[in-house]
C-alpha cells in the first residue's frame, strides 16, 4: 500500500455535482474586465490605451520583470477603459476593459503549427513565458521561473499534479476524461524543457475513471500514473512530492531542492496549447459549483467574464448564497460580490449556502491539539493563531516556523473553536514581507 504523507483531513469531496458533467463552452462577455494582474510577482503594465482596438490573443501588458505574467486579449474589440477594478484576490486592480465586438477574430499569426520537437529548453520556456502561462490550480506562480532550473540546481523528475484535491472542484477531471492528449504533449513539453525522463501523474482514488483514462493516454510514454489515497491536502507540492517519489522538501526550500518539478493540469493543457499553437493563456475550465446554484457546471471560459455571467450561465442562484468563494472551500478566497473578473487563477466559484458553509463564530483555542494533528507539515497552528492575534508574527516565524505553512486549511477544518488560522497566518506572512521590505 502506497504510503501517505503526515496528517490531513477527509472532508466531504462533493464532487458529485459536477464530476459527471462535461465541460460546457461559456458565452463570450459583452466586455471583458482584465486585470493587469493575475499571477504571483511583477504586476504587468499596459500596452494599450482606452479606444485602441484589440484582438484575441494580443499581447495587452507586459513588464519586463522575470517573476510575471504575460496578459492578452482574451475577446477581440475596443478598449473603453484602463482603470481601477474589482479583483478576486487583490481588492482592485488596474484593469482593460474590452467592449466585444462579436468577431471573436485572433491576433495575426495566431494560431500556428509549431513542430515542438525540434524545440530547446530555451525555446519552449520563451514561448511559455511570452504565453503568459502561470499555474492554475490556483497559485498563479509563473511557469516558466518553475520550468528554468538555476545552474546549481538539477531537474530529476517532473510530476503532474492531477490530484484536484479540493472539495466540489472537479475541472482537472474533466479535463482528464476530454483532453487527455493536449494533457500528454504538455507533459512532454515539459519534461523535455527540464531535461528528465522521469514523469510521474499523481491522481486521487476517489477518480478511478481519470486513472483509467490517464493510464491509457501515457502508455508508452515511460510516464508513470499513480492512483493515490484520497486525504487533504493531497494535492499540495510538498504532500505530492513526498508521497510520489518519498523525498521531503526541506524546511524553506522549494521542490528542485529535491530535483522535482511539479504543475498542474490545466496548465499542462495550456503549455500545449502555447507551444504547439501560439495561443496564449485566455480561457480556462472553471467549476461553479454548491448549493445555491442552480445548474453547477464545468464551464471553459474567457478570462475577463465576470463571476455573475458565469454564475448566470448555471442557471442563476436556487437560494440565497451564504458565502461566495474564489477556489475551493478549503484554501479559496471568500469574496463580497460577483461582479468580480475570472482571473487565470480561478478553479472555481462556489455559491454555499446556508449551513454549507463554515461561518461559525470563533472562540478562544481551547489546547486541544487537533490542528497539530492535522497539519501535513508538522507545525503548531494553534500558535499562529494565538501571536497572530497579538500582532507577534516575528516569534510565529522565528520559534514556530511560520513560512512552512501551506496554508492548506486543514487546521481550520479540525479546529473545534473555529478559529481563523490560516487568515492569522497570512497575516503574519503580510506582515513579516512588509517589515524585510522596509529594512530594504
Amino acid at each position: 500500500m502506497m504510503k501517505s504523507f503526515r496528517g490531513g483531513v477527509h472532508p466531504n469531496d462533493r464532487k458529485s455535482y459536477t464530476a459527471n458533467k462535461p465541460i460546457e463552452t461559456a458565452p463570450l462577455p459583452n466586455k471583458a474586465i482584465i486585470p493587469v494582474r493575475q499571477h504571483i510577482g511583477a504586476p504587468c503594465s499596459p500596452i494599450v490605451a482606452k479606444g485602441d482596438l484589440v484582438k484575441k490573443g494580443q499581447l495587452i501588458a507586459t513588464t519586463d520583470a522575470f517573476v510575471s505574467g504575460n496578459v492578452h486579449a482574451s475577446i477581440s474589440g475596443k478598449v473603453i477603459d484602463v482603470g481601477e477594478y474589482p479583483h478576486p484576490g487583490l481588492g482592485t486592480c488596474l484593469a482593460i476593459v474590452i467592449e466585444n465586438d462579436g468577431q471573436d477574430e485572433w491576433a495575426e499569426g495566431i494560431p500556428l503549427k509549431r513542430d515542438w520537437q525540434s524545440l530547446d529548453a530555451d525555446s519552449i520556456n520563451k514561448i511559455i513565458r511570452e504565453a503568459g502561462i502561470v499555474g492554475m490550480g490556483g497559485a498563479t506562480f509563473p511557469t516558466h521561473v518553475k520550468m528554468t532550473v538555476p545552474k546549481e540546481k538539477t531537474a530529476e523528475a517532473f510530476i503532474l499534479n492531477a490530484a484536484e484535491c479540493e472539495p466540489y472542484l472537479t475541472a482537472d477531471h474533466r479535463l482528464m476524461l476530454e483532453e487527455s492528449a493536449r494533457i500528454v504533449t504538455g507533459v512532454k513539453i515539459a519534461m523535455k524543457a527540464l531535461g528528465v525522463t522521469k514523469g510521474y501523474v499523481g491522481i486521487e482514488d476517489n477518480k478511478p475513471d481519470a486513472i483509467e483514462v490517464m493510464k491509457k493516454a501515457f502508455e508508452g510514454t515511460g510516464v508513470e500514473v499513480m492512483g493515490l489515497p484520497t486525504k487533504y491536502p493531497q494535492g499540495a507540492e510538498k504532500m505530492l512530492i513526498k508521497v510520489i517519489t518519498g523525498k521531503e522538501v526541506p524546511s524553506g526550500g522549494l521542490p528542485l531542492d529535491v530535483g522535482v518539478v511539479v504543475q498542474n493540469v490545466g496548465t499542462a493543457v495550456a503549455i500545449s496549447d502555447a507551444v504547439t499553437q501560439g495561443i496564449p493563456l485566455i480561457q480556462r475550465v472553471t467549476t461553479i459549483s454548491g448549493k445555491a446554484i442552480k445548474e453547477p457546471k464545468n464551464i471553459l471560459v474567457r478570462v475577463g467574464t465576470t463571476f455573475r455571467e458565469a454564475i448566470d450561465f448555471c442557471g442563476g442562484f436556487a437560494s440565497t448564497p451564504e458565502k461566495i468563494l474564489s477556489g475551493g472551500p478549503m484554501m479559496g478566497m471568500a469574496e463580497p460580490h460577483i461582479d468580480l473578473p475570472i482571473i487565470k487563477g480561478v478553479s472555481g466559484i462556489l455559491a454555499l449556502a446556508e449551513g454549507e458553509a463554515n461561518t461559525g463564530k470563533q472562540s478562544p483555542c481551547i489546547r486541544c491539539g487537533r490542528c497539530i494533528n492535522a497539519c501535513p507539515m508538522g507545525l503548531n497552528p494553534s500558535m499562529f493563531s494565538l501571536l497572530g492575534e497579538k500582532n507577534l508574527f516575528e516569534e510565529a516565524v522565528e520559534d514556530f516556523s511560520l513560512l512552512d505553512c501551506v496554508e492548506c486549511g486543514s487546521c481550520v477544518y479540525a479546529c473545534p473553536a473555529k478559529r481563523n488560522i490560516v487568515q492569522y497566518v497570512k497575516y503574519s506572512k503580510a506582515q513579516n514581507a512588509a517589515k524585510k521590505a522596509a529594512k530594504k
